[in-house]
């Protein structure tokens, strides 16, 4: 039912790749999300709290790059132990702390120099300007439903992105303490449809904010398009909520 709109789709919807650690962990942590484009000027439609991971990566990195010239500056002394256990008491860093991570825009252009963001003020919704960039690399863009009055219950639609971040191209450079992309290991992750009947609708008092389907999305899904089995797009997954049915009475 959806073969032809899911290769539609896929044309336009990219994965963003994710990596962290924790303080004091040389683990690496993988994580995605999911992005797609909507013209040819390499802007592209995504959650605003996948964007907030952006601009959250960015200021954690500055704060453990702050907190390592401060740790460098300690005199290497019996008192260490101690001063290094105020320091890390004035970051507010424990064992469960992110300190770092990294992202990559996998297959959205080729090279760019920065990006800009905007984000919605009351809706998990935002959008990602590529600056600088030689060569776009998606095919096609998001067309859109005109008429969201023709959006009725019992309406299948499917939902594309990127849930298991099963890609292994990072690495620990344990010499500089530091995490990395690698050019060893996959760079890809496998793309996941679900299906679902239109079961609700979300509203506001600005109208219908969100269309509820009759099965769950999964995370990384977040940011990836919404589409009827042609491929036009309906709306985006932002999220998931688990209901209580009272079955365990």
């Amino acid at each position: 039912m959806f073969v032809n709109a899911i290769e539609k789709a896929l044309q336009f919807t990219r994965p963003l790749h994710s990596i962290m650690r924790t303080y004091g962990g040389k683990q690496i942590i993988p994580g995605s999300g999911t992005l797609f484009f909507v013209n040819e000027q390499a802007c592209a439609v995504t959650c605003k709290h996948v964007i907030e991971i952006l601009i959250d990566a960015e200021n954690k990195n500055n704060h453990y790059r702050q907190f390592v010239a401060e740790r460098n500056q300690l005199p290497k002394d019996g008192k260490f132990k101690k001063a290094l256990q105020g320091l890390e008491l004035k970051y507010h860093y424990n064992e469960s702390t992110i300190i770092q991570m990294k992202n990559s825009f996998v297959d959205c252009v080729d090279g760019f120099e920065s990006f800009t963001c905007d984000v919605h003020p009351l809706y998990d919704l935002g959008i990602i300007r590529f600056n600088g960039y030689n060569q776009i690399r998606y095919k096609g863009v998001a067309t859109f439903l005109k008429d969201s009055s023709t959006i009725k219950q019992g309406k299948m639609l499917c939902r594309v992105g990127y849930p298991f971040p099963e890609f292994s191209n990072f690495k620990y450079n344990e010499p500089a303490d530091d995490i990395e992309w690698s050019r060893d290991g996959h760079s890809n992750s496998p793309v996941f449809p679900i299906e679902g009947m239109v079961t609700r609708f979300l509203g506001d008092q600005h109208g219908i904010a969100g269309i509820e389907l009759s099965t769950p999305g999964l995370r990384g899904q977040s940011g990836g398009p919404l589409f009827d089995d042609r491929g036009i797009v309906y709306g985006m997954q932002f999220s998931t909520k688990h209901l209580h049915l009272g079955f365990d009475m």
